[in-house]
């Protein structure tokens, strides 16, 4: 999946030897540097030749009106996209007043590099000039975790062989309003053809100039969005080290400023130019307050010194590999993907610091910048198990985002609240509600990231005083959402008659292919669980917290009775099975369609939702992800061993894998229903989703999610970690070609490391209260300071191969009728019927009547 002479395997680096323009979108996302605030991608300092020249803030955005072809009550109003700040990473190098362009450059040694063990960007090149001579080029970018406004770049150029004039450029540059002095794109140009994968394109001015002024080797620019009214100011500090005379000019302009360096270098002898660089952003307040901000930042930072804040770098990275690395036995290049991944969930969530983590992190303007549930169900348990603190953070921007999700459950008729299924600012920015506002599962998905928190950490504090809202409010909404059947009419609440049965109509699931359908199995599930852990939670806090209940009731308006009616409910929750296939349809008409043939549909027609219209994919049993296999990892203790591997049977050769979130949890199920080596395939397919561009759209920006199902498949997958109310468990399954696997948790602030081996378990408590979990069944206690060693007899059921159509196609449905897979008629252009054809047609009409 990876070309090895270009990125060699390196388990702490991801190094690329050669320099290519046919894939510089993709390389740009891959050697991205960030924090979880601000971001930059991998362009190289020249600021030439780039797909997107993006630095990204999280949250920092731009607003428009949602124009619908046809408008109806409720729709999504207000867009939201990501801005691309001004760029700082630009520092060009001139010989002889010859510019370095990689594309041209007679480029002798050429090596870039993310060093993920020291949180740094570097690159070297070795290049001989028109004229002979040898010029050798140092850099490096550092986005820092230690203090989320700030970056630091250094270049140094050496003339090796001979004296010459170098001229190190170094500049800010406002590329998301136009083109930039070298023609260079605001922003990332689009493919021929639809795809709704990427960023909003703003026609008009979006960054308005405020002050700008420059000060020696100090310079500012600062600016506010046009609509959204946030405000921005970039202020960048510059240190010349050299033995070589050297002169200083400067320009300063509202969307560029320049700091020139004009250096007489002597053969042999260094120039080092260091670029310190801070960001500031506001919902607010004036730009000039950023400024000020940023003249603040920049003072730090220069009595710190840049040895010290490179330190400060290395010193933060340890303690995160610390705490959250996972260790593949024997496969070098597995675990340089493995931390690749892990280092991406560092970059997108460390500083967040109560925004979301959008879908792309701060590397690319993909999906416009956007928060969805991917947070909740792929990266938070990372965070909750490693850092509790960012998941947290995290959960408080639910917690924040509760106002605005409360109006939008009001406008759709609801109680409580709705969250948005993409937003920015808390404001659904989906303009097609099928496979967007009607993903309610959002609101189950919050509330089970906050539960996973929870009996993670054990932190009650943040559940009695803000995530009760959230489980309250998210109940409140499936309360109103669903509905009684009888068999004698609509069910009164106060009813608790034996067969009622409570449903939920007109939402869409996390299959994408499948939208507004009644009794969605992975909804009906997941609001279950919501349902139950608000009415737990409630009941908790009366005999535990009197003071934070009392507190709760009066906010909130609790009623008595109403966590009795979301039990009531959770009890009856509809959950759709069909006795004649044995499994449980991913919802109320799934079974009904025809099922589409995926073996035999052709590659150039992948994926399904950029070749066909959506509803020819709605006819069909097609799913874009996993569905009801996700339901089943996620509350797998409410299904049998049998369910699960009967359901994962049916709906593996349904799925496409056309969304970057389905390999990871297929790689889950596929370990323990027992397809091992399935298992394994589907986690290639994960670990390599950026680093091998399997999806073709990684120079959008990285997948976050798909990083963070990266650790949840090794940890949960191979690692069969499960935390099931709130009981941690393991049930391993290693793959055979691997020797070990090692990971670590935070459970209640105790640290567990795990260790996996073919014949045993080994798990080794840090300091902290003793930790009661299980294997395979059987319980054990671990005291703070003692390891304990579990046999393992084998490492689960092995099944061969993998599902297959051909199984379903001999199936019958439960009215008798076969079902059958087929292929919809796959057209180059429109057929044309001759007037012939049409008279013989209506001739042959005539006579058949």
């Amino acid at each position: 999946m990876i070309d090895r002479d270009r990125f060699p395997v390196d388990p702490w680096r991801l190094v690329e030897k050669s320099f290519s323009l046919e894939d510089v979108g993709v390389t740009e996302t891959l050697f991205a540097v960030g924090n979880g605030y601000l971001g930059m991608r991998g362009n190289q300092p020249e600021g030439l030749h780039g797909h997107e020249h993006g630095t990204f803030i999280n949250g920092f955005h731009e607003t428009f009106p949602i124009r619908h072809a046809e408008q109806a009550y409720g729709f999504a109003e207000v867009g939201q996209t990501i801005v691309n700040v001004p760029d700082a990473k630009v520092m060009r190098v001139y010989v002889d007043d010859d510019p370095l362009s990689l594309d041209i450059a007679d480029v002798r040694e050429y090596e870039r590099v993310l060093d993920m063990r020291e949180g740094v960007f570097r690159r070297h090149v070795l290049w001989v000039t028109p004229s002979g001579k040898e010029v050798q080029i140092d850099y490096e970018r550092m986005v820092s975790f230690d203090d989320k406004h700030l970056s630091v770049m250094t270049i140094t150029v050496t003339v090796l062989n001979a004296d010459a004039p170098v001229t190190i450029n170094c500049q800010l540059v406002n590329r998301q309003d136009g083109e930039d002095v070298y023609g260079g794109t605001a922003v990332a140009p689009r493919r021929a053809g639809f795809d709704p994968r990427k960023a909003d394109r703003m026609q008009e001015r979006v960054l308005q100039p405020q002050d700008y002024w420059q000060d020696g080797a100090r310079t500012a620019l600062s600016y506010r969005v046009s609509a959204s009214g946030m405000t921005l100011a970039v202020a960048a500090d510059h240190i010349i080290e050299t033995e070589n005379e050297y002169d200083v000019r400067g320009l300063i302009e509202p969307d560029i400023a320049k700091n020139l360096y004009r250096v007489q270098a002597k053969a042999g002898v260094p120039t080092t130019v260091t670029k310190i660089v801070t960001y500031h952003t506001s919902r607010g307040v004036p730009a000039r307050e950023l400024v000020d901000r940023c003249r603040r930042t920049l003072d730090r930072a220069q009595s710190v010194g840049v040895p010290a804040l490179f330190e400060r770098q290395r010193t933060w990275c340890d303690a995160f590999w610390d705490r959250s690395d996972v260790k593949i036995g024997g496969h070098d290049d597995l675990q340089q993907a493995t931390r690749w991944c892990l280092f991406q969930l560092a970059q997108a969530a460390s500083r967040a610091d109560g925004l979301g983590v959008p879908a792309k992190g701060v590397t690319g303007s993909g999906y416009s910048g956007h928060y969805f549930w991917d947070t909740e169900i792929y990266v938070l348990p990372f965070l909750a198990y490693t850092t509790p603190r960012w998941a947290r953070n995290a959960l408080r921007m639910r917690y924040l985002m509760l106002p605005a999700a409360r109006k939008r459950a009001a406008q759709l008729n609801e109680a409580g609240a709705l969250f948005p299924w993409r937003t920015i600012n808390g404001e659904e920015a989906s303009a097609y509600y099928a496979a967007g506002t009607a993903q309610y599962h959002i609101n189950a998905d919050v509330c089970f990231a906050l539960a996973k928190y929870v009996r993670t950490t054990g932190d009650v504090d943040f559940l009695y005083t803000e995530g009760i809202d959230i489980a309250v409010e998210t109940a409140r909404l499936w309360a109103t959402l669903g509905f009684w059947r009888t068999s004698d009419g609509i069910h009164d609440d106060d009813d608790d008659a034996d067969g009622d049965t409570f449903h939920i109509h007109g939402v869409t699931g996390p299959d994408e292919y499948t939208t507004v359908v009644n009794d969605n199995l992975f909804t009906n599930v997941m609001a279950r669980f919501n349902l139950r852990f608000a009415a737990r939670t409630i009941r908790d806090m009366q005999q535990d917290a009197p003071e934070a209940y009392r507190v709760a009731v009066d906010r909130l308006g609790i009623e008595p009775g109403e966590a009795d009616s979301w039990d009531r409910a959770a009890d009856a929750m509809h959950i759709p099975f069909s006795e004649a296939l044995g499994i449980h349809p991913q919802d109320h008409v799934f079974l009904e369609k025809e099922v589409w043939d995926l073996e035999n549909t052709p590659p150039d027609r992948r994926p399904l939702l950029l070749h066909f219209h959506p509803l020819v994919i709605y006819r069909y049993q097609v799913l874009k992800q996993a569905d009801v296999v996700l339901a089943l990892f996620l509350q797998g203790n409410h299904f049998t061993d049998e369910e699960k591997l009967a359901d994962f049977n049916y709906y593996d050769p349904l799925t496409t894998g056309d969304s970057t979130l389905s390999a990871v949890v297929q790689s889950i199920l596929a370990a323990e229903v027992g397809y091992q080596e399935l298992a394994l395939e589907y986690f290639h397919q994960s670990i390599y989703v950026d680093l091998g561009d399997l999806h073709h759209n990684a120079s959008d920006g990285v997948h976050v999610a798909s990083a963070g199902g990266v650790w949840t498949a090794l940890v949960c997958g191979f690692g069969g970690m499960r935390d099931h109310f709130g009981d941690l468990s393991f049930d391993p399954r290693l793959p055979a070609d691997w020797p070990s696997l090692s990971y670590s948790l935070l459970w209640h602030g105790t640290r567990l490391d795990v260790e996996i081996t073919a014949d045993k378990i080994t798990f080794s408590a840090g300091p902290g209260e003793p930790i009661v979990l299980s294997v395979r069944g059987a319980g054990y206690v671990i005291a703070g300071g003692e390891t304990l060693v579990v046999p393992l007899h084998g490492q689960g059921p092995r099944i061969p191969g993998r599902p297959s159509l051909q199984e379903i196609e001999d199936a019958r449905r439960d009215d008798g009728t076969f079902l059958s897979a087929s292929i919809p008629t796959l057209t180059s252009s429109i057929p044309i019927i001759s007037d012939e054809a049409l008279a013989g047609d209506d001739a042959d009409a005539g006579a058949d009547s």
